[in-house]
């Protein structure tokens, strides 16, 4: 990258350009922050339900009416104003960058807000990165707008609003920067200026974050240093992992096509039932529903036993699907993450109860499988790595978690498991009519092309 490429016929110079990136990237992080505390202080009404009525059929019936409200007015809210705030957004923007999608930020930032909260606060199996990434993007589409930006600028401006969006999800700037050049290396514009302004906007993101409240989830989890002796240990765990993360994508677009083709003539009845089923079990069984960033410390804390871990596993990945197809705003992140853990720590708690293992073992391989699903569902392993590390400090842990992650991304790459967002925006287009192209700006992928090279090239 060279310092000199500023695109022909730029409308704003390098410096006024960084000057938007830094404040945009400021607002996200002050829109970021807003919508985690208005989903905190909305998703203890279970609790207060609990304290009035016990758990007793009466609580269970008012949770399920109350979580079934919820998501129907997101489902409302999201199809009349915004269907292309649904789900994650991430694919979205991928789509614009490449331009074949249109950030109608004037129509997505509100819905995405309030439809997310309404979302998110019924207790569905769904993450907060989604939103704010969509969020953080529409953002600096509404300034590439309002500065008449030319394509280049714009892309690079979308991207640097998707990683302050993941930096305001998540506390996790260098993670945030890094996404943006494993996820959407086919359609980021690598110009000095515009790695620059991601840079920038996720530092500003995550500094807003933090000054608002330190609303981010804080997963710091205490562990050791493991012995390289178990470095094939966590390998397998990649394996598992690997294969997992193909199943989870699979099972994710299968789910979303289910139910578009059985509720074609209702396509309301999946929010309210899945609404339903998630606020009952919000009174019953709460460790089942929610984005899972709490759920995580407790899984590690509370030392549960395996067939629990097991039994959470399988119903957050059930609950995941279901919560995806709804049809509301709200991300996979979270739910990988959880589900990872309760997988990592039931491999773990298994080494510790049938070798001579430090004590630490089920917690380091909980944050390794974090990294190793995300590598095998998202496909961008070195996210998996620099994520893990900045959400759970487990800086000690940096090796095994490359070596699961690493086997994690091979073994999808084996199974011919594809990136999820990728998955998604064609699946997108397909359903809008248009069929996506390969993007050939020669300032693209350096870090590799995924396409087949051209017939008659060696």
């Amino acid at each position: 990258m060279d310092s000199a490429d500023r695109p022909a016929g730029a409308t704003i110079s390098d410096g006024a350009f960084y000057l938007v990136a830094g404040v945009c990237g400021l607002a996200v992080g002050v829109v970021g922050a807003a919508f985690h505390l208005s989903v905190d202080f909305l998703l203890g009404w279970p609790d207060w339900l609990v304290a009035r009525l016990g758990r007793g059929p009466l609580a269970i019936a008012c949770g399920a009416v109350i979580a079934a409200l919820a998501v129907l007015a997101a489902f409302a809210l999201t199809r009349r104003f915004a269907p292309e705030a649904a789900g994650s957004g991430v694919q979205e923007i991928e789509g614009a960058m490449e331009g074949l999608r249109e950030v109608r930020w004037w129509r997505v930032l509100p819905v995405k807000f309030v439809g997310g909260v309404l979302a998110l606060s019924s207790g569905l199996v769904a993450g907060r990165e989604g939103p704010t990434i969509h969020m953080g993007a529409s953002i600096m589409q509404a300034a590439s707008d309002w500065l008449k930006l030319g394509r280049t600028d714009v892309r690079g401006m979308l991207a640097a609003g998707a990683a302050a969006g993941l930096a305001a999800a998540f506390n996790a700037p260098l993670a945030a920067i890094l996404f943006v050049i494993e996820e959407t290396r086919k359609q980021f514009p690598y110009t000095f200026r515009s790695y620059t302004a991601v840079i920038i906007a996720s530092a500003a993101s995550a500094l807003a974050t933090e000054v608002v409240g330190g609303t981010a989830p804080d997963l710091q989890i205490s562990t050791d240093a493991m012995p390289l002796a178990l470095l094939p240990a966590f390998a397998l765990l990649g394996v598992l992992l690997g294969a997992l993360g193909v199943v989870f994508n699979r099972c994710l677009v299968f789910s979303l096509d289910w139910t578009m083709t059985t509720f074609r003539r209702a396509p309301w009845v999946p929010a309210l039932v899945v609404g339903a089923a998630v606020g009952a079990l919000a009174i019953v069984l709460p460790d089942a529903v929610g984005g899972g960033e709490t759920l995580i410390l407790r899984m590690v804390a509370e030392n549960l036993p395996i067939t629990i871990l097991l039994l959470l596993a399988v119903l957050r990945f059930a609950g995941t699907m279901a919560s995806y197809s709804t049809g509301v705003p709200g991300g996979i992140f979270a739910p990988i993450l959880a589900l990872a853990t309760a997988i990592g720590l039931a491999v773990g708690t298994l080494l510790e109860f049938a070798f001579v293992v430090p004590g630490t073992t089920a917690a380091a391989f909980a944050i390794a499988a974090m990294g190793g699903l995300f590598s095998s569902t998202i496909r961008a392993p070195l996210v998996g790595v620099v994520l893990v590390a900045e959400l759970t400090g487990a800086y000690e842990l940096i090796l095994p978690v490359i070596v699961t992650c690493a086997t994690s991304n091979l073994v999808a790459e084996r199974l011919r498991g594809r990136p999820i967002y990728e998955v998604l925006l064609e699946r997108t287009l397909r359903l809008a009519g248009r069929t996506p192209h390969v993007h050939s700006d020669p300032m693209s992928s350096p870090v590799g092309v995924d396409d087949p090279p051209a017939p008659g090239r060696g």
